[in-house]
């Protein structure tokens, strides 16, 4: 929820930040919005990605770093989210293949992601905008850069077309 907000964030009485969050996305998704997709093992849910027109994403407006590139109508993959027992499994990977194939699908023809190129590897926690090779694997180009290691990223989906 955090990207979906711009500005200070007020929690209801009585409620803490976590609860409050739970209760705007799941505002979201009795609205109809599908904020995510969820990935399963065993039926177990292990990984999440975030994603859903860029519009939807207030934060991106203001940041330095996910600025809009132009204005071309463009989705966006904004975070992963792997259980820790299930990380270095290719979740992550298979999340963004999922959520390529998911927005294909919508009838999405642009996505754009802001991933971390560091010339090490980063410790976990700090990787849920996911890593620039996993990007490049899924067929992503680099379209800016405005930190050193914080590429923005674009797949073209050509032929999209929505399923019903």
């Amino acid at each position: 929820m955090f990207y979906r907000r711009s500005g200070k964030h007020d929690v209801p009485a009585g409620m803490t930040y976590s609860e409050a969050n739970k209760r705007a996305l799941k505002s979201l998704v009795d609205r109809g919005v599908v904020p995510g997709l969820i990935g399963y093992d065993n039926g177990r849910p292990i990984g999440w990605v975030s994603l859903g027109p860029r519009q939807d994403y207030a934060r991106l407006k203001r940041s330095p770093v996910m600025k809009p590139v132009d204005e071309k109508p463009v989705w966006s993959i904004i975070c992963f989210v792997v259980d820790p027992k299930a990380r270095h499994s290719g979740v992550a990977e298979a999340m963004l293949s999922g959520a390529v194939t998911w927005a294909r699908k919508q009838g999405v023809t642009l996505l754009e992601a802001y991933p971390c190129d560091k010339p090490a590897k980063a410790s976990d926690d700090s990787m849920w905008f996911g890593a620039k090779p996993m990007f490049d694997r899924a067929g992503f180009v680099e379209v800016a850069r405005r930190k050193p290691t914080r590429p923005v990223m674009r797949k073209s989906l050509r032929g999209a077309r929505r399923v019903t």
